[in-house]
Formats: C-alpha cells, sequence, structure tokens
C-alpha cells in the first residue's frame, strides 16, 4: 500500500536548513576554484546564508496584511497620494544579480487612507523576492488597488539591472523604467500626467 504525505510533511520534506544551504555554497566555491578550506572563507558561508535571509525575506511577508490597517478620519481627503524615492533593492530571477533603484507610488483613496510607512513596506515585501521588474511593477500596484479599493493607482520603477552591466552587454549607464496605472491613472489622462509631473520634480 502506497502512503500519500499530507501538506505539512510535503512542507517539512522541503524544508532547507542553513547547514546545508551553506554546505551548497561550499559546492559553489570549489566549482569556481577556490579553497573552501582558507582562512577568509572558512565562516563565508555562515554569513552569505544569513546575507539572503535579508535579501529574501520578502517571501515571509504578506503584502495585503500590511495593508489591512486603514484610517477614515482624512476630513474627506479625495485627491491622490504620492510617495517618491522609495529605494528598490531586488535580484533578478534569471541570474540573481541585483536590481537596484527607486519607485514611486500613488494611490487615490476610497475614503480610507494608509499609513505612509505602509506603501514603503508594500514595495519592500515585493522586492525582497527573486523579480523581474515588469512583475514587481504590476504586484505592487495591483495588491494597492485591491487591498486598498482605491479609485486608482500609478506605480513607477527606476532601477539599474547588474546582469548587464556587470556581465553580457555590460552598459554601465543603461537604466530600466516600467509604469503600471490603474483605475482613474489609466482611464483620465489628466491624473497620470499630473502624477508624471510629480515625480519628476
Amino acid at each position: 500500500m502506497k502512503l500519500v504525505k499530507n501538506d505539512s510533511e510535503k512542507e517539512t520534506a522541503n524544508i532547507i536548513s542553513d547547514r546545508e544551504a551553506e554546505e551548497a555554497f561550499v559546492k559553489i566555491f570549489k566549482w569556481i576554484g577556490e579553497d573552501p578550506s582558507r582562512e577568509g572563507l572558512l565562516e563565508t558561508p555562515e554569513r552569505v546564508v544569513k546575507a539572503f535571509k535579508e535579501y529574501f525575506k520578502g517571501y515571509k511577508d504578506d503584502p495585503e496584511k500590511i495593508l489591512e490597517k486603514t484610517f477614515e478620519d482624512v476630513e474627506g481627503y479625495d485627491d491622490m497620494i504620492v510617495q517618491k524615492n522609495i529605494s528598490v533593492q531586488s535580484h533578478c530571477e534569471h541570474h540573481m544579480t541585483p536590481i537596484i533603484g527607486i519607485a514611486h507610488v500613488a494611490y487615490i483613496p476610497n475614503k480610507r487612507v494608509v499609513g505612509l510607512s505602509k506603501l514603503a513596506r508594500v514595495v519592500e515585501a515585493f522586492s525582497k523576492r527573486l523579480q523581474t521588474q515588469e512583475r514587481l511593477t504590476t504586484q505592487i500596484a495591483t495588491t494597492l488597488m485591491e487591498s486598498l479599493e482605491a479609485k486608482g493607482v500609478a506605480v513607477s520603477i527606476d532601477a539599474t539591472h547588474q546582469c548587464m552591466t556587470m556581465r553580457g552587454v555590460k552598459k554601465e549607464q543603461a537604466t530600466t523604467i516600467t509604469n503600471h496605472f490603474l483605475g482613474k491613472f489609466k482611464e483620465d489622462l489628466s491624473y497620470q500626467n499630473r502624477y508624471l509631473r510629480f515625480i519628476s520634480k
């Protein structure tokens, strides 16, 4: 008789320990031609695992939960709220090289607003994962639109991809800009144009 594992057993079986991750980096050091036993590298696998936990902590964050608490006492404010120059530090899912840039986020509230820090936290939650810039931009915008039931959302990201500055085509000055507009920002160009003027100042 074949036993079928339940979901919790499968999740437990798929958990990789810190020690196993460190051993994987030791193999990579050997693969690139390094000696993992030399003094300078003895503690590097442990440091890299610790760093990876920070780089990819977004997998443990729930962006929708970040936006749960909202405020209604805003004296009827109904114009766009724009937050500029939110730092973005992510990693390309194709080469695992850094994506470094800034994000601009705007939304038009529907009677309720969210704490300003929560906008940056949503950007952080999605950034700290393996990403493409296009998907990152869309995920932030869609989550804000749906969670806040906003009248409109705009998200822009301007970033440098080290997968094309350090390797491959090696164009050090190249940057990539992505935009995603929803609701009034997509339907009414006057909102979109105002937003673009705000973030260009």
